[in-house]
Parts: C-alpha cells; structure tokens; sequence
C-alpha cells in the first residue's frame, strides 16, 4: 500500500528531506504546502471528494469521476485542472486522470499565534 502524506512544511524541512532522499535515505511520499492556509485555498471540500474517490482507483476520466462523486462534469473538470496544476494529481498519456496512491495520511500542527 503506498501512503501520501499531505502536509504543511516550511522550506527549510522540505529541503532536509530532499537531502536525505538524495543520500538514499527513503522518505516516503509527500505532497507539502508552505502554510495552511495554501492548504486550505488549494483542497477545498470539492477538491477533497476529488482526492478520496480517487485514492485507490488507478486512472479515471473526468465523467466517471463526476459521477463518483455526484457533481456536474464541468465543475469536476475545474477542480482536477486545478489539482494536476498544483501537482496533486496527474493526468496519463490517454488524458485520464491518476492520484496514485491508496491511502491519505494528513500531518499538520497548529500552535498559538503570536501575540
């Protein structure tokens, strides 16, 4: 099973971890937003169904997808454009869209502003 980690990483611990793949030290899969509100703005609720009828299911078209998840193909359609713009998904070679991994794992802390 491969495990996507998505989470908020500042610059510096996002180059450390490249570091250590570059040594050959495994890392695992990880998609990082430098904030949370980058997070937020980019996997809306819309986009987040997106994710889960997608985590598991190989490559799908944008109809299939729609109807997975109940929403009218062109919003669909918007929302994966966004998602593979980012480079949360990709798209295949016959167009088809892929989220290549089976399951989700979300990893962020929130600590209290500063006054």
């Amino acid at each position: 099973m491969t495990t996507v980690t998505i989470e908020v990483s500042d610059i510096a611990a996002t180059k450390q971890r490249m570091k250590a793949a570059f040594r050959g030290e495994p890392q695992g899969c990880f998609i990082s937003f430098p904030s949370h509100e980058d997070l937020w703005a980019t996997l809306s609720p819309g986009r987040w169904a997106l994710l889960k009828a997608m985590t598991g299911a190989g490559s799908i078209g944008v109809r299939e997808l729609a109807r997975r998840v109940g929403r009218d193909v062109k919003g669909v359609h918007t929302d994966a454009q966004a998602l593979v713009l980012c480079g949360v998904i990709d798209k295949t070679a016959d167009g088809k869209l892929i989220f290549p991994y089976d399951a989700v794992h979300v990893d962020f802390i929130i600590t209290a502003a500063a006054a």
